[in-house]
């Protein structure tokens, strides 16, 4: 039986994946990272393979998505069912939306307009991105 924190290890190692997959096709000048044992979130410029920026986030974050045009990230905190948003101009959390219990994926639609939170507790919360509030 693999333990939680070994399924955690492999969620962050398929999410950076993902995300370094995402930035190649996009062409993105950076990369964001959960680190869910410290409870931030981090910038990683690609051209210099370096952390630009550590921000706090809600308690033992997992998920992330970048939006549609880039200016926001939403992160989704698995320990105190929340979700970070970040402007990515000033890497500053703009917005903490609560959600279902143990959040732990998220995805931005392809229409932009909401953020799709998986929870452990079996449900799946809409995030409204002009409002920031759950529909």
């Amino acid at each position: 039986m693999v333990s939680k924190h070994k399924l955690h290890a492999i969620a962050l190692v398929s999410i950076a994946m993902v995300l370094m997959l995402v930035n190649i096709v996009s062409a993105a000048s950076f990369s964001y990272i959960a680190n869910s044992n410290d409870n931030t979130f981090s910038v990683i410029d690609t051209a210099t393979n370096t952390v630009v920026a550590t921000v706090n986030v809600g308690v033992t974050p997992q998920g992330v998505a970048v939006s549609l045009d880039g200016t926001t990230v939403y992160v989704a905190n698995n320990g105190d069912n929340i979700v970070s948003v970040i402007n990515t101009a000033t890497s500053t959390v703009v917005a903490t939306v609560p959600v279902g219990n143990g959040p732990s994926n998220v995805v931005v639609t392809p229409d932009g307009t909401s953020v799709d939170v998986t929870n452990e507790d079996g449900t799946v919360s809409v995030i409204n991105t002009a409002t920031y509030t759950v529909t």
